[in-house]
């Protein structure tokens, strides 16, 4: 199998693109439609079968893999961030499969772009404990052992001194409380990074989202054991990844089993 379409749901746009899963890229434009609002499920279900629709051509009858910002079991949503309340205990796989007509696989987006790292970027190939945090609106984060995702990790919500961890440590912290990046990376991501390694003994850490960018300014300022690095793949991770999930689903099925 060569392609697979990806579909990433974000706070502000939903985005799609053909990807090629030999080289972990895009081999289409992406497309980018606004998320409705409300972003209900069948409001944004509509969205997902525009999407569809405008790759069908290029896609065939492969598979595709969608990314949604909240915890994802067994194809039921759990929570909903940034997208509406009414996302959460949501049959949402089902709801997108009826919308499709066609079988989709339904991930949480930050462990999309986790596997998406693992495969083709920042940790390509690494043989131990992988976590990949997204620094944005919120943490989201994603774990992989020896290649193997474990899903629904959101170490962004550990409480750290008293308080949910994101609330303090986001890119969107740093911005509200207008920190310089030394601050923010000394007083919030130190406290928040040297916990998650004393909790998981990760092998690497990979950081994301896009203040990602601007690692330069901040990572070199944190003292771990573990080595930390950008990732490579960016705004391109949660496509990719979804996709290859949703490849991956086919030949073993049991890895994401379907309610």
């Amino acid at each position: 199998m060569r392609h697979a379409l990806g579909i990433d749901i974000g706070g502000s746009g939903i985005k799609g693109a053909i990807v090629d899963l030999k080289k972990g890229e895009f081999s289409t434009d992406r497309l980018r439609i606004p998320t409705p609002q409300p972003a209900t499920p069948e409001a944004v279900a509509d969205v997902v079968g525009q999407i569809a629709k405008h790759f069908s051509e290029e896609l065939g009858d492969g598979p595709i893999g969608i990314t949604i910002p909240a915890i994802v079991q067994h194809g039921i949503t759990r929570s909903a961030a940034n997208i509406d309340p009414t996302w959460i205990d949501a049959e949402a796989e089902k709801i997108f499969e009826e919308r499709l007509g066609r079988d989709i696989t339904l991930v949480n987006d930050a462990d999309a772009a986790g596997v998406a790292e693992v495969r083709w970027g920042a940790a390509k190939g690494h043989p131990g404990l992988v976590i990949v945090t997204t620094l944005g609106t919120g943490i989201g984060s994603a774990l992989i052992h020896k290649g193997e995702l474990i899903p629904n990790s959101e170490l962004g919500h550990l409480e750290i001194d008293g308080h949910d961890a994101e609330s303090r440590a986001a890119a969107s912290a740093r911005e509200r409380e207008g920190l310089d990046f030394d601050v923010w990376a000394t007083e919030r991501l130190q406290r928040y990074y040297e916990t998650v390694e004393f909790l998981f003994s990760p092998d690497l850490l990979v950081v994301g989202g896009g203040v990602s960018k601007k690692a330069d300014k901040f990572l070199p300022l944190l003292k771990l054991r573990t080595e930390i690095v950008p990732a490579e793949l960016r705004n391109a991770a949660g496509i990719v990844g979804a996709a290859w999930l949703a490849a991956d689903r086919l030949k073993n099925p049991d890895v994401l089993i379907k309610k």
